[in-house]
Parts: C-alpha cells; sequence; structure tokens
C-alpha cells in the first residue's frame, strides 16, 4: 500500500498584497491631509473640502482593508503592525491640525491621542498573552471619532444653517470622547488580566512555584 503524500505546510501570506496596500497608502494620505487641512490656518473653505474628501477616503481604506485581509486570508505581521498605526496617525493628524486653527480644545486632543497610542502600546505590551481583538464598544468608537473629524475638518462656515451643523459636530465630538475614555478603561483592565490568566502567565507561575517546591528547606 502507497504512502500517502504528506500534505503541503500553507504558505504564509506575502507583505506585499492589495490589504497592506491600502494600508500604506493610508499612512501616504495622512500628511496630504494634514497640509490641506492647516492650508491658510483653515479658514479656506476649498482647501477644507479637500481635506475632507481625503479624510474621507483614508477612513474607508480602513475599513476596506481589514475586509479584504480576513476574507482572503492575506493577514501579515506587516498589517498587524501597520495597519492600527496608520488609523492612529490619521486620527492623531486630524485631532492636532484641528487643535492647531482652534477648532478642538487642547485638551480633548490630549485626552484621546494618549488613550489611542496608550493602547496600541499595551496591545503589544500583551502580544505574548494573546491577542486583544476589538470588541463592539472599539468599533463604536471608531465610528464616532470618524463622524465627529469629519464633521470638524468641513467647513462648516461655508454651508447654511451652520449652528445647526457646529451643535450636531459637538455632540458626536462628546459622544467620540466618553466612549474613547471607557473603552481605554475595558481595554486596560483586559490587558492587565490577560497577562495575570493567560497560559504563558500560568505556565510562569506554576514553573515558579515548583522552583519553590525544589528548593531545600533551611
Amino acid at each position: 500500500m502507497s504512502e500517502r503524500p504528506s500534505p503541503v505546510a500553507r504558505m504564509a501570506p506575502s507583505a506585499w498584497n492589495i490589504a497592506n496596500g491600502l494600508t500604506v497608502l493610508r499612512l501616504l494620505l495622512v500628511p496630504v491631509f494634514g497640509w490641506l487641512l492647516l492650508w491658510d490656518d483653515g479658514h479656506q473653505a476649498g482647501p477644507r473640502w479637500w481635506a475632507f474628501v481625503v479624510f474621507t477616503i483614508a477612513m474607508v481604506t480602513d475599513r476596506i482593508d481589514g475586509d479584504i485581509a480576513r476574507s482572503r486570508g492575506l493577514i501579515t505581521d506587516f498589517g498587524k503592525v501597520a495597519d492600527p498605526i496608520a488609523d492612529k496617525a490619521l486620527v492623531t493628524m486630524a485631532l492636532i491640525g484641528l487643535s492647531m486653527i482652534g477648532d478642538i480644545p487642547w485638551w480633548i486632543t490630549l485626552v484621546i491621542t494618549v488613550r489611542e497610542w496608550g493602547i496600541t502600546a499595551m496591545r503589544f505590551w500583551v502580544i505574548r498573552h494573546g491577542v486583544m481583538a476589538a470588541g463592539r464598544g472599539g468599533k463604536v468608537k471608531t465610528l464616532l471619532q470618524a463622524l465627529a473629524l469629519g464633521f470638524f475638518v468641513i467647513p462648516r462656515f461655508s454651508l447654511p444653517f451652520s449652528g445647526a451643523l457646529d451643535l450636531i459636530a459637538w455632540v458626536t465630538l462628546v459622544a467620540a470622547l466618553v466612549v474613547t475614555v471607557v473603552t481605554g478603561v475595558d481595554y486596560a483592565v483586559d490587558a492587565f488580566r490577560l497577562r495575570r490568566t493567560s497560559p504563558r502567565a500560568m505556565a510562569k507561575k506554576a514553573a515558579r512555584a515548583a522552583a519553590r517546591d525544589r528548593r531545600p528547606e533551611a
């Protein structure tokens, strides 16, 4: 009876794929967006509208590249690192730019920016213990941030009913701020719990306990 051929190990996807290409595109759009937003200190409607277009394209690629990577099996180590960095870079550029032109208070920019980059650093801190997947709260946070920043980027001063648009922008931003802080606390709690209860952490605890048991009594 002939032996069955051994199964061929599935090759890891190449980093050169369309999902990662969209992530790189999003990173390249960040300085373009910032340049348009800060044009003439944000006082000209035309560049602000173009900034909104670039911001919208970048946010759309954020959704598309993840869907493509998961559906086509194109998840790579590069994408795992570059994708969240591209997201945070875009949000950070929008917040800092809007604060520089006086549209958003600096303290809001500071709170959201520290939360975003802090959670990203925390994900890498616990990566050996497990992956902290984005929950429903994180997705709501991303949506609210995109809507709020989009409302602030558009030149509301050039549109009719600008007062109503200002109110919508501020309500959305406050909601985004609250959800950002709450989900940030949840992620921090989950990260510390993961470091204590993951199989890697439990194995280390068991090894330390075994080492203590092997020590000769004085």
